[in-house]
């Protein structure tokens, strides 16, 4: 019977046992991820939280109720979203200047059907912080502004949590290595030794 190959083994057993820490470890930010949701689902309940000048990237008030006050909109962005109502069109986001300096605030002023920059210079605005993929956060304001109509409200049920899915994927990665690994040991002392 021929012996187990060391290097190959070993490479397989590696990796074989990266695999499950990773499952492991998406365990855990499942564990995670389901108490910051939970936290979340809360937020909207609790007191008003003054606007952050410059956000924390690792505790963002998400879904807290807020205010700002935009001294100047200093552009627009437009992007493809739904009102409260479940219609389609474009969500409008005002870059709203805050201060002399600083990154000012990231405003969704409201919903429409045309992605045409709306009338509206800036102003005291209340509403949800919600996340932004551009500036971190952004003030959902409610009631919306410049005519608009109310976007669809911000929700934690909108962020993924699939953590359990990327578990189950590392676990099924690491057993098909050790199915494979195994067959193709099998298969190596079955075969009759070379002459």
């Amino acid at each position: 019977m021929k012996r187990l190959p060391l290097i190959p083994t070993l490479v397989v057993g590696i990796a074989i046992a990266i695999m499950i820490g990773l499952g492991i470890w998406q365990l855990q930010r499942m564990a995670w991820k389901e108490a910051l949701l939970a936290e979340y689902r809360t937020a909207v309940d609790r007191p008003p939280v003054a606007w952050p000048v410059v956000p924390d990237a690792s505790a963002l008030p998400l879904y807290r109720r807020s205010s700002v006050h935009c001294l100047e909109v200093a552009g627009w962005r437009s992007s493809s979203g739904r009102s409260a109502s479940g219609a389609s069109g474009w969500v409008h986001i005002a870059s709203c200047r805050t201060g002399a300096e600083g990154p000012g605030a990231q405003v969704v002023a409201g919903w429409s059907q045309r992605p045409d920059n709306p009338a509206w210079s800036g102003g005291p605005v209340s509403g949800i912080i919600a996340p932004d993929s551009n500036a971190l956060i952004r003030l959902v304001a409610a009631p919306p502004v410049a005519g608009l109509q109310p976007v669809q409200k911000p929700s934690p049920e909108d962020i993924p949590n699939n953590h359990w899915a990327y578990a189950v994927q590392w676990f099924l990665f690491a057993g098909i290595a050790a199915v494979i690994y195994g067959l193709a040991v099998a298969r190596r002392t079955r075969s009759p030794m070379s002459a």
